[in-house]
């Protein structure tokens, strides 16, 4: 069901979801442009011949720039991680978003899609939850706080100013050029450090990179997707135990058993955390809530409206994408050629 070709700008190009957007959509025929800071490793946009646009979400010049003449949007650019000040995650998150949407606006751009995560909903276990349930006034860590406002901001704009507007709330993201989590949990793993929270056996809300970018063109392309938020998954349940025990085994290691009682790792993350912010702590403690709420809480999101408004089904399974994963970050053949399911 895709369009004609269109212009489509995306932020965060050099990204993993980013790099992922802008090989898809030279895959379907279409005109990308990718906003990349100087500083960022574009090999493979320079391999695929895309037109970079030098700047990032803080440089109004450079989005006008982008947003020129395009009629899709696709903004996967954002800062994460589990550490730092909601001033630092605002800034880059809210604030920086709000220049991406004026330019959008005054450029005519005819579809936005904003990326941003299931970590908005509040930090508890979760068994089918789906978005009628609103995000959480107050979030367990600054991140997930600056995504909802994020989410909240975008939406106004279409609300307000008839920016068509749709929001995609993916869980936690694997595939190929994964540059930060895989490998630090690969890490965890070489060195016998990885730990459980409890069994393990709570849910992983992961979705494979190519999923998560299907999902990402539907919202651009069905006309009921504009104004509305979006769960996306693997839509497979998934538990952390098989996450990680399937990464240690594509790489030829023993599946971690070692686990701390779930009650005593919420105090942990509790007690660590304050201790860590008192001081002043530049880097995260090994512990905090943010990873609480990652390995200890069940993550079990629905997609039913994913599925019933977008026709979205998960194009690849979570054996596919884990396996492609792998392979591409410890530097094998792949296994497998994933292919659409449908």
């Amino acid at each position: 069901m895709s369009d004609p070709s269109k212009t489509i700008f995306v932020t965060g190009g050099s990204g993993l979801v980013g790099s992922h957007a802008v090989e898809e959509a030279l895959r379907r025929g279409h005109r990308v442009r990718a906003l990349v800071r100087p500083t960022s490793d574009t090999t493979w946009l320079d391999r695929w011949g895309v037109e970079k646009v030098l700047g990032d979400l803080e440089d109004p010049a450079s989005l006008r720039i982008g947003c020129e003449g395009a009629d899709w949007v696709f903004n996967c650019a954002a800062k994460v991680g589990d550490w730092g000040t909601l001033e630092e995650f605002r800034r880059l998150n809210v604030e920086a978003l709000r220049l991406l949407l004026d330019a959008s606006v005054a450029a005519n751009v005819s579809r936005f899609v904003h990326v941003s995560s299931l970590g908005v909903y509040e930090g508890r276990d979760h068994h089918g939850t789906d978005e009628t349930t609103p995000p959480a006034a107050n979030s367990l860590d600054a991140y997930t706080r600056s995504k909802t406002e994020a989410e909240q901001l975008a939406l106004r704009y279409h609300a307000e100013r008839g920016l068509a507007v749709s929001v995609v709330r993916p869980g936690f993201i694997y595939g190929e050029r994964d540059r930060t989590v895989l490998p630090k949990l690969l890490d965890a793993l070489r060195k016998g450090t990885f730990t459980y929270f409890g069994s393990g056996d709570q849910a992983l809300n992961c979705i494979y990179v190519k999923n998560l970018v299907a999902g990402i063109f539907l919202a651009a392309e069905v006309p009921a997707a504009v104004g509305e938020v979006f769960n996306l998954t693997d839509g497979q349940r998934i538990s952390k135990r098989q996450f990680v025990s399937r990464v240690a085994e594509l790489a030829g290691l023993e599946p971690p058993s070692r686990k701390i009682p779930l009650k005593l790792a919420k105090v942990l993350a509790t007690v660590v955390e304050g201790i860590a912010k008192a001081r002043g702590a530049k880097r995260p403690p090994i512990i905090n809530k943010a990873r609480y709420k990652f390995l200890g809480l069940n993550l079990d999101y629905s997609i039913e409206k994913a599925r019933r408004v977008l026709g979205y089904n998960p194009p690849y399974s979570f054996e596919q994408g884990i396996e492609a994963a792998m392979a591409d970050l410890t530097g094998k053949p792949s296994p497998i050629q994933p292919a659409p399911a449908s």
